[in-house]
């Protein structure tokens, strides 16, 4: 079988821009990689995909202060919210590592967008990103006509990490009857059932065991991820795995969009299954010559560059009742 090519401007770039940090990096060192790499990226970005304004706030927890940035596009009657998570292992990323993707949401699906600085691992281990991104959507949800929103139409959206967290709180809004429009989940994490070091939960998932180290996530970073934020007897909860719920009926539909060169690809691809199952309307895709975190390289990537808009089309597509 012939191994899939990566896309040529995402691979030069990759080649000189690391995305990941050596697997002995230290927490730190991550962030400065990572985040050194989307900054990077934005730079290159479409300059009309600025929206009309952002604004930085503060929402008050129990826990401190959660920075959020409110993204409006033009035009002055009311929009959809996007409630954004960016992406990062647990461990890293900010609003402003994730401007970028929460930019092109905003102008390309034309929606409010408010992106959620959640508190990180391993200072704060689970279930605190989940408790964040609960009391954050929560908040913002009581208060979408203040930013420019409309008052029936909430979606959850994020990317790795980010789709993890947009898929639990989907479900968790789901069994608090207060369910969400839609979720947009990209390239998400949805188990992390044994902390990606379980051969026989692995073995299930072929991209764990096909997927290369030349396409900047790697099994190893995940395990690392992972066990900076969950311990083992936690991972196998829904509000960390949102593929081990028990009951995914009365989710709120779902955008998924997945790499071909990328690990997460077969749980992603599987999580779009499960939620079909119990009866929830999916629009899924997968890019075959994409790796992990190319949402955020359009800049770099004209192939990036489609699928990221696509994912815009889809979501609206999928708010006005679309579906595969």
């Amino acid at each position: 079988m012939t191994e899939p090519t990566m896309d040529a401007e995402l691979a030069e770039w990759l080649a000189s821009t690391p995305v990941e940090a050596p697997e002995e990096a230290t927490i730190e060192e991550s962030r400065e990689v990572a985040g050194r790499a989307h900054l990077l990226a934005q730079q290159k970005m479409n300059p009309a995909l600025i929206p009309a304004s952002e604004t930085d706030q503060e929402i008050d927890s129990p826990h401190g202060p959660l920075p959020i940035r409110v993204l409006r596009p033009a035009g002055t009657e009311a929009k959809p919210t996007v409630v954004y998570f960016h992406g990062g292992g647990w461990i890293s990323g900010t609003i402003d590592t994730h401007l970028g993707h929460a930019r092109r949401i905003c102008t390309q699906a034309d929606m409010v967008v408010v992106s959620v600085g959640y508190r990180l691992a391993p200072e704060h281990p689970f279930p605190a990103a989940f408790e964040d991104a609960l009391l954050a959507t929560e908040w913002i949800a009581q208060r979408t006509a203040e930013f420019g929103g409309d008052d029936g139409t909430l979606v959850l959206a994020g990317d790795s990490a980010g789709g993890q967290l947009a898929a639990s709180v989907a479900i968790a809004r789901r069994d608090a009857g207060q369910p969400v429009s839609a979720q947009l989940l990209l390239y998400p994490v949805t188990d992390v059932a044994g902390r990606y070091s379980d051969p026989q939960i692995n073995a299930h998932y072929m991209s764990r065991r096909t997927t290369g180290s030349n396409y900047g996530l790697t099994l190893q970073g995940m395990v690392n991820f992972a066990t900076n934020y969950v311990d083992e007897e936690s991972s196998y909860d829904w509000r960390v795995s949102p593929m081990r719920a028990p009951d995914l009926s009365g989710v709120a539909p779902a955008v998924i969009h997945t790499a071909t060169l990328d690990l997460l690809r077969t749980e992603g691809n599987f999580y779009g299954d499960a939620l079909r199952k119990a009866g929830v309307r999916v629009i899924s895709r997968e890019w075959p010559t994409l790796n992990h975190s190319y949402f955020g390289f359009g800049g770099v990537s004209a192939v990036a560059d489609s699928a990221a808009a696509q994912a815009a089309e889809d979501l609206r597509n999928l708010l006005a009742g679309g579906s595969d």
